[in-house]
């Protein structure tokens, strides 16, 4: 089968050149595996971190966002059969999605929603996951709650936040303050829901103030959380809730403590990468996304369609997403 893998270390901080159309063996399903046939992809953070840290000898398959066709299935399945449509992030302890073929575990994939192509479906899946798992698991937002609390979302106009800011205002009464810096992901996040939106590039307390704003109740931080850490907790109420999904090089935690605020780690993958008990979790999660979206709910957060899946496209996409200036999901489509 196709497949595009990274094939060599970082040489003087990049390896973007190193991603390569190669071919290996068609997977076997067993177990609790989904075959499936991929047709579409989206490229995330992740992709780009991986890559740049690769340090292997065998070429290692990236890509943790895909719809496609179910061709085969594991002798332990119970929720897809062949020719079922699906979704999914997969785990990053697996080959990935940029392939022809790919192995998911069924209890992390869901029908994919009907309304939508297959182009508009895989821009979705880890975003969804990550965004449902930090707004609902971690910040401990309630569904048609939280009517007096304010979100305040950093980097709205990403993948992540793209889906985030849509999930708050539409699930829940908080009020919903994305952050974005230039005119068209500004206009991209208001779009998207927000009811308000401030530039990230100038002091966070100094915008809030600018809209009427005193203090947050919560803040998602999505990214350089280092650059903004001291300006979130200044405007953060005590008993706040602070998470985060980037990686600072460090994060001292002491100064939340004189306001009580809690710190919450989102991380989309813990429960893959571990097959916690609650690993079906994303299945449902991402069976109710799908009727969110099918419902007219929710709707793709698909930025940039780069054609088809190959090494070429696939190292546009990795420079465009190293830049930070992505304003939505970058797909790939077929092979």
């Amino acid at each position: 089968m196709k497949a595009i893998a990274i094939t060599r270390s970082a040489e003087a901080g990049n390896n973007i050149t190193a991603l390569q159309d190669i071919t290996l063996p068609e997977p076997t399903a067993s177990g609790h595996d989904l075959l499936v046939e991929v047709k579409a992809i989206s490229v995330n953070p992740v992709d780009t971190k991986v890559r740049g840290g690769f340090t292997g000898s065998e070429p290692r398959v990236l890509g943790w966002d895909a719809a496609g066709v179910v061709v085969a299935t594991g002798e332990a399945v119970t929720l897809f059969k062949p020719g079922d449509e699906v979704w999914y992030a997969g785990s990053l302890t697996r080959p990935g999605s940029n392939s022809e073929y790919q192995l998911v575990d069924e209890r992390i994939a869901a029908l994919k929603p009907v309304s939508v192509d297959n182009a508009a479906a895989a821009a979705l899946p880890l975003t969804s996951i990550t965004a449902w798992e930090m707004l609902f698991d971690r910040l401990g937002v309630q569904e048609n709650g939280s009517e007096n609390d304010v979100l305040l979302i950093v980097g709205a106009a990403g993948g992540v936040g793209s889906i985030l800011t849509q999930l708050a205002r539409k699930l829940t009464r908080i009020t919903v303050i994305g952050t974005a810096s230039r005119p068209e992901s500004q206009k991209w996040v208001s779009e998207l829901g927000a009811h308000h939106v401030i530039d990230h590039r100038k002091p966070i307390t100094e915008e809030l103030a600018r809209i009427g704003v005193k203090h947050v109740t919560h803040v998602a931080s999505l990214t350089h959380t280092d650059q903004h850490y001291g300006q979130l907790i200044e405007a953060l109420i005590p008993q706040g809730k602070l998470a985060l999904i980037d990686d600072p090089n460090t994060l001292d935690a002491r100064p939340l403590k004189a306001k009580s605020l809690s710190l919450h780690w989102e991380f989309m993958f813990t429960r893959s990468m571990f097959e916690t008990r609650d690993m079906i979790e994303q299945h449902h999660l991402l069976s109710r996304v799908a009727k969110l979206i099918d419902d007219g709910v929710l709707k793709t957060t698909l930025g940039e369609h780069y054609g088809t899946i190959n090494a070429a496209n696939l190292r546009r996409a990795h420079e465009l997403l190293e830049t930070h200036r992505a304003v939505g999901k970058i797909v790939l489509e077929g092979f």
